[in-house]
């Protein structure tokens, strides 16, 4: 568990409607040392990524009102966060449903249920790419965080989303 000691400080986002998957994740993760953030579904994790700008996302694929495909989608079509490392996750190991996550640009599939050192692993791996890559998740755009997902979530057909501006 030598990479456990890596991981510190990392946060790590988990979207999943199942209170059994966000909470075992969140202990797995916590016990690594990252900071994790949890949402129930799409439409909550898009207002956390804004917030709090994850350095990676596991993301369910069946979720209520926002799916993870389209989730995954909104992410990857905003410059802002697009270099955020997206891992899917689901029950189903078929070829459709990976092929599918790649279409929208997912970064991986992990099939649930996952084991602590399952999803450890895939942490690590997705962090040693970030640093090999650039140092970074790829943060640095320009413009306000509230203003870049809705331009994203303009372009995908189908789905239309309006944020309102908090104070």
């Amino acid at each position: 568990m030598s990479q456990a000691a890596g991981l510190s400080g990392l946060k790590v986002l988990v979207i999943d409607d199942s209170n059994t998957i966000r909470r075992s994740a969140e202990i797995f993760l916590k016990q690594a040392g990252c900071e994790v953030l949890l949402a129930e579904d799409g439409f909550d994790a898009l207002a956390k990524i804004t917030d709090h700008e994850p350095d990676l996302i596991f993301c369910d694929i069946l979720m209520p009102r926002l799916d993870g495909y389209q989730t995954c989608a909104l992410i990857k079509k905003s410059p802002r966060y697009r270099d955020i490392p997206v891992i899917m996750l689901s029950s189903k190991d078929g070829l459709f449903d990976r092929a599918r996550g790649r279409m929208v640009g997912s970064d991986q599939y992990l099939t649930k249920p996952f084991t602590k050192d399952t999803l450890i692993r895939t942490v690590g791996e997705h962090l040693n790419r970030s640093v090999a890559n650039s140092g970074s998740a790829g943060k640095g755009g320009s413009g306000s965080a509230a203003s870049e997902l809705p331009e994203a979530a303009s372009a995908t057909p189908g789905i239309t989303l309006s944020f309102a501006a908090t104070a």
